[in-house]
């Protein structure tokens, strides 16, 4: 009787163990592969893929530091349009390009690079909008941020239009209106305060905050967020009636560097555009820049914003038999 209850113990423990390996195995597939891509998908269809397009952001970022910046705010604009299937790269009348937000982004030459030599080593292949999320991550990597595995097999859209740039966050969107948007995205406020993070490297047009310095809500005053000492740096950047194409480091003394030191100036009064500084103006937002200032935050800071970037890399995205592999990335095929 003890002998047949004990195996009937060591048979329920086999069970237990082989549902909870199985369970465990299923959450790990669903953090390799989530919305339909997965690390390593070109692995042999197209084994340097990776190299490829880090070739190519390499060498344009050497030769121009500010592409770094202008290819990871590329892929967050093409994100939040559509989902992560690089409609922004289209050209054409009325496409996403040509939208007011989308005025200010460069780099487009470099994917297209990409593209160029990846049609060489293995033609229709692999699809723009996985060269744009591979080129966010490895510009991030060569202004000194940390390295993430990059999921792909996304597949092109066929639509880009300029009105449906609406759902982008705003520079002067209240944070309300940033957090929703961010929601309509499955991202909460904790993935809104590490992606705008972001903002650690590359440079805002005077035409984008200007009005926070002089005349602030017909106020006549400068925004009181402003702290009073940067006020003086930013109009003598940005003088009242002056060139407002003017570029300004969103994140002073760290404009080409990817750290977490972009909380401390925020922290500090020191945000440039209006919705940044409101990240810490708004108790919401406020406690999370909070836990990535200061040195020793700079390491978490890094893993979190891969983590983020990998959740926003698959907002909609296309993948199977949706979309296509375009042969060019400017235009459908």
């Amino acid at each position: 009787m003890e002998a047949s209850s004990l195996n009937k113990i060591l048979i329920m423990t086999v069970l237990l163990l082989a549902t909870f390996t199985s369970f465990a195995l299923g959450q790990g597939n669903r953090v390799f592969s989530r919305g339909g891509t997965r690390v390593g998908f070109y692995r042999s269809t197209c084994p340097r893929a990776e190299f490829i397009v880090q070739s190519a952001v390499q060498t344009a970022v050497r030769a121009n530091p500010t592409i770094a910046p202008g290819l990871l705010r590329m892929f967050f604009h093409d994100c939040f349009v559509n989902g992560c299937d690089a409609s922004i790269l289209l050209d054409g009348a009325s496409t996403e390009k040509t939208a007011g937000p989308n005025a200010f982004l460069r780099g487009f030459e470099v994917i297209d690079a990409a593209k160029s030599r990846l049609e060489t080593a293995c033609p229709g292949v692999v699809s723009c909008a996985d060269i744009l999320a591979l080129a966010a991550r490895d510009s991030v990597v060569l202004t000194g941020g940390h390295s993430w595995h990059v999921p792909l097999g996304r597949r092109d859209g066929l639509v880009s239009r300029a009105s449906d740039t609406a759902t982008l966050p705003a520079f002067n969107d209240p944070m309300t209106v940033q957090i929703q948007k961010f929601a309509d995205k499955g991202l909460n406020i904790q993935d809104l305060v590490i992606l705008v993070g972001g903002h650690t490297i590359g440079t805002a047009a005077c035409a984008l905050f200007s009005y926070r310095l002089y005349n602030f809500n017909n106020t006549n005053a400068p925004d009181p967020d402003i702290n009073q000492a940067f006020l003086p740096q930013l109009r003598a950047l940005c003088p009242n009636g002056g060139n407002a194409l003017t570029r300004v480091a969103l994140d002073t003394g760290s404009v080409n560097s990817f750290g977490n030191s972009f909380y401390d100036n925020l922290r500090i009064g020191r945000g440039v555009i209006e919705s940044d500084a409101k990240l810490w103006s708004d108790k919401r937002t406020q406690r999370f820049v909070q836990g990535f200032t200061g040195g020793r935050s700079g390491f978490r800071f890094n893993a979190e914003f891969g983590r983020a970037m990998v959740k926003m890399g698959n907002i909609e995205v296309k993948t199977g038999r949706q979309g296509q592999i375009r042969r060019v990335c400017t235009a459908t095929n």
